[in-house]
Parts: C-alpha cells; sequence; structure tokens
C-alpha cells in the first residue's frame, strides 16, 4: 500500500486512518471487549482458526437443488475469484437425501437429483481446489423431513466420511425434546472416530444459549433462529449476536446464519451494512445467493477483500455493538480490536434518513490524542470520528497506531 502525504489511505468500503502522531492505549478489555471466554475452545480438530467462508444451497434454492447447480456453483467460485478469497465450502443443505433409509439402514442420495451419487460430487469439488460439506439433523428426522442423523450417529459420520465430506451442518428439528447438550456431542464423537477432518457447524437456532457450551463440540454454532431476506430479520439478528461476542474465538464462532446478500429482498447499502457486521462479528462469512447469477453490485460486496480481512483476522475477537444514540438507538458505532495494534468500528445508520454518526476513541477502548483527517470528512478531532451515513447504510473505518501505519506503508 503506498504511503499517502496526508497520512490516511481511502478504499474501498474501509478507511484506513493512519495518523502521522497517534499515541492510543487499551482499556481493560473488560470494560469494552469482554473476552472472558477467548481461548476455552476445545474441539481440537484443527479447524476454524478463522471463520468459515463458503456457499450454502438453502437461501435460495431451498429443496430445488440437484447435482448440475452444486457443480455449477463449485466452477462459479473458482471462475470468479471468490474461492481465492477464501470462499471454499460447498455446503448442500436440506433435502439431497432420499425419504428414507435403504435396507442397510444407510441415507441414501435422492436418485433424480443426484444421480451420481454423492462421492462423486465430492470428488468433482474436490478438483477444483474446494471443500464439500453436507447437511443432517440432531434429530430423526430433517426439517424437510428427511432422515435425521439421531441414533445413526456413528454410521452417518462413516458414510459422510467415506464420501470425503469435508464440512457438516446439523440441524435441531424433530429432537424428541432431548437437551442439545447431550445430542451433539454424540456426533461430534462420531466425526471424530472417522478419522476424517470434518468442520462441525451447530444449528441448534441458539434456543439453549449454545455459546454457553458448544465451544467443547463444533466449530460454531447458530446464535440464532433463521434468518430471513429483509432488513429487520438481518437488524434483529445482528443484535442477538452480539450478546455471545465473549465467547467466539479461534476454533470456534457465533454464527448469526448465512449471508442474504445477493438474493433481492434488501437494497444495495442495507446488504452492504449486512456483510460489514457480519465481517466485523467474525461470523461466518456463507453466501447465501445464486453465485453463478450475480448482479455487479453483489459480486463488490461479497469481494471487498479489505473487509473480508477483518472477518478473517488472526486476533479472532468478536467485534460488538459499543455505543448508540439518536432516535431509538439508530445511530450505532460497532467496534473490535483487530491483529497488529489496530481497531476497527462501523459507523451504522439504521434510521431512515441520512445522518452524521460520530464515534469517540474511548466507546471504542481507546484513550487517545490523534489529530485524524480525511478528504471527505471535515474534522480534526483529538478524540473523535464523524462522517455522513446514508440510512441503512454503514461505513467500516481501520484505526491503525502510528507504528503499525508506518510498517503497513
Amino acid at each position: 500500500m503506498a504511503k499517502s502525504t496526508r497520512n490516511c489511505v481511502r478504499l474501498t468500503v474501509i478507511l484506513y486512518v493512519y495518523a502521522a502522531a497517534v499515541t492510543a492505549t487499551v482499556l481493560p478489555s473488560d470494560q469494552i471487549y469482554d473476552t472472558s471466554k477467548y481461548g476455552i475452545l476445545q474441539l481440537g480438530n484443527g479447524l476454524a482458526q478463522t471463520p468459515q467462508m463458503g456457499w450454502n444451497s438453502w437461501n435460495f434454492f431451498r429443496c430445488g437443488i440437484h447435482e448440475t447447480v452444486i457443480r455449477e456453483t463449485a466452477d462459479a467460485l473458482v471462475t470468479t475469484g471468490l474461492a481465492k478469497l477464501g470462499y471454499v465450502y460447498v455446503n448442500i443443505d436440506d433435502c439431497w437425501s432420499e425419504l428414507v433409509r435403504n435396507s442397510e439402514g444407510d441415507m441414501v442420495p435422492d436418485s433424480k437429483a443426484f444421480p451420481s451419487g454423492i462421492k462423486a460430487l465430492a470428488d468433482y469439488v474436490h478438483s477444483k481446489g474446494l471443500k464439500i460439506g453436507i447437511y443432517s439433523d440432531a434429530g430423526l428426522y430433517t426439517c424437510q423431513v428427511r432422515p435425521g442423523s439421531l441414533k445413526h450417529e456413528n454410521d452417518d459420520a462413516t458414510l459422510f466420511a467415506s464420501w470425503g465430506i469435508d464440512y457438516l451442518k446439523y440441524d435441531n428439528c424433530f429432537n424428541l425434546g432431548i437437551d442439545p447438550k447431550e445430542r451433539y456431542p454424540l456426533m461430534r464423537d462420531a466425526l471424530n472416530a472417522t478419522g476424517r477432518t470434518i468442520f462441525y457447524s451447530l444449528c441448534e437456532w441458539g434456543l439453549d444459549d449454545p455459546a454457553l457450551w458448544a465451544s467443547k463440540i463444533g466449530n460454531s454454532w447458530r446464535t440464532t433462529k433463521d434468518i430471513k431476506d429483509t432488513w429487520e430479520s438481518m437488524t434483529a439478528i445482528a443484535d442477538i449476536n452480539d450478546k455471545w461476542a465473549a465467547y467466539a474465538g479461534p476454533g470456534g464462532w457465533n454464527d448469526p446464519d448465512m449471508l442474504e446478500v445477493g438474493n433481492g429482498g434488501m437494497t444495495n447499502q442495507e446488504y452492504r451494512s449486512h456483510f460489514s457486521i457480519w465481517a466485523l462479528m467474525k461470523a461466518p462469512l456463507i453466501i447465501g445467493c445464486d453465485v453463478r447469477n450475480m448482479t455487479a453490485e453483489t459480486y463488490e460486496i461479497l469481494t471487498n477483500e479489505e473487509v473480508i480481512s477483518v472477518n478473517q483476522d488472526p486476533l479472532g475477537v468478536q467485534g460488538r455493538k459499543v455505543y448508540t444514540y439518536g432516535p431509538d438507538g439508530c445511530y450505532q458505532i460497532w467496534a473490535g480490536p483487530l491483529s497488529g495494534e489496530r481497531t476497527v468500528f462501523v459507523l451504522w445508520n439504521r434510521c431512515s434518513e441520512a445522518a452524521t454518526i460520530t464515534a469517540k476513541w474511548d466507546t471504542m477502548g481507546l484513550e487517545s490524542s490523534t489529530n485524524a483527517s480525511h478528504e471527505y470528512v471535515s474534522l480534526c478531532s483529538t478524540n473523535s470520528f464523524s462522517a455522513k451515513v446514508e440510512a441503512h447504510a454503514s461505513e467500516m473505518f481501520v484505526l491503525a497506531l502510528a507504528a503499525a501505519a508506518a510498517s503497513a506503508a
């Protein structure tokens, strides 16, 4: 990155503020960023050192999936460059199997939708340098009433491993009222026993507060109900996931559900906010649209390398909502620490009209005497930063200490 004579560099969506004379000290973490549960993750399969990235069939295709869609999606992830950015999991959701198990008690791929079988499909996905995921349920049936894995954990895990599966999304329907803390470890143990390293994604919907216990069981855990492609659903889910920020870290992540970016229910401004907040929260970045037919705007959002780098930052501390003000608290500052003595913050305007939003350094855990200025903000301040943000939009920034800025220049 070239050094700017103005000591600041404007990027797409993200602004890196490189102040020439920045002094900043981080306040005690329990004041702003409670990471008291950071580092307790004990699954130990070596996966999820950063949040998982990839694609899932459900949000767009629902049950209308078949092997051609999966193959073409794998192709598209490669040809669009999404794979190089980290979107490597190609995850098949519900409806991939026949309605009943075969005479040996095994799950069977739907013969019409997947006539070549899952093993052949996995081989194709792997040939593209990608990984493949599949779906099952910690109940008797899946949510679309296909066979679940309750009481079949060992057989199903062995079958998935034999197919070359890399990722399991494990749902929560038809669970017979059995405590999830009893059901979900059974599949963890079964997956580990196969000898194949398989990413384990718990989809318990946040009903029994999985952030409190799932770090010993899975690589990610759903903290919320299913997302819908609406502004109301997305913002509500972000707020719920924020509650559990202290429990995320390398090895296991809070999961507020898959991305709706590109599915048409929100504006592009709202989708940018969706993507930015998910990135800051260290949420899994699992694309939910048809990547074979993306608009230019959708592609621009999903391929923003600076935003992705925030999500994949090796420090692995989940950013959170640190300050709200204005009508019904709709002017919001979300922030979190990054590696290299940096801080990321998002000014999020959840009001229906454009507004100037101000982030004060102390609300983000910083004490500073910095003069930060930028060409599109007429501001020189020793303790805050302001920017105009359109309705339902967000602006993401990274503040670096002087030493970090100099090394990055």
